[in-house]
């Protein structure tokens, strides 16, 4: 099997392949719409701005791909700003449209006595514990680094929350549709344990 790990010119795609090859298993980074829709699984990494990285989806057309996948069944999972691109959209710099795969708005944490952005390792609140994707996993500690958090239209897409003085939305799934707030590649053992499960869950998937 190979995951392909979408470039639209936002993504962190040197630490996420990384991860995915230290996992043992084959990626492809590309933009191009056949080996991603022949890939068993897809990873949408971003970093960035919103509005700035649903501009270069669309300028490349990956928007739809995204959704094709989506559509189509193929598991696909959303990292940091590629979690907050599958909803609806985001109040980052302006009102922003976003692949509308997940209901919900990215919304700016409350200036006061949080931090923003919010930057280090929080512990993880398990709400779906049965989810395949937490299979065999403890809660833990990841890490984060973002301004801006989802607020869900659904609570039921929940699969795990953070505490920075709120509820963060950290993990997140509907169907075949995956989003992690906080950086898997960078979060240590759970992380890597994390985004093991979704490869799995792409296995024979192609």
């Amino acid at each position: 099997m190979t995951i392909a790990i979408v470039d639209y010119g936002m993504g962190n795609l040197h630490s996420v392949s990384k991860a995915v090859e230290r996992l043992g298993y084959e990626y492809l980074i590309t933009g191009d719409e056949r080996e991603i829709m022949q890939a068993s699984g897809v990873l949408l990494p971003g970093v960035g701005a919103f509005g700035d990285a649903m501009s270069h989806l669309r300028d490349t057309g990956l928007d739809l791909v995204a959704r094709r996948v989506a559509a189509e069944g193929k598991p696909l999972l959303g990292i940091c700003l590629g979690m907050q691109l599958l909803f609806d959209g985001s109040a980052e710099h302006g009102d922003h449209e976003g692949l509308g795969l997940l209901p919900g708005r990215a919304v700016r944490f409350e200036a006061g006595e949080l931090k923003v952005p919010h930057m280090g390792w929080n512990r993880l609140d398990f709400t779906r514990p049965n989810e395949p994707l937490l299979d065999g996993l403890p809660e833990g500690h990841v890490y984060f680094v973002h301004s801006y958090h989802v607020e869900l239209s659904e609570p039921s897409d929940l699969i795990a929350s953070a505490d920075y003085g709120l509820p963060v939305t950290a993990i997140v799934g509907r169907d075949n549709v995956y989003g992690m707030q906080f950086h898997p590649e960078k979060s240590g053992e759970l992380g890597m344990s994390l985004l093991r499960n979704f490869l799995k869950l792409s296995e024979g998937q192609a």
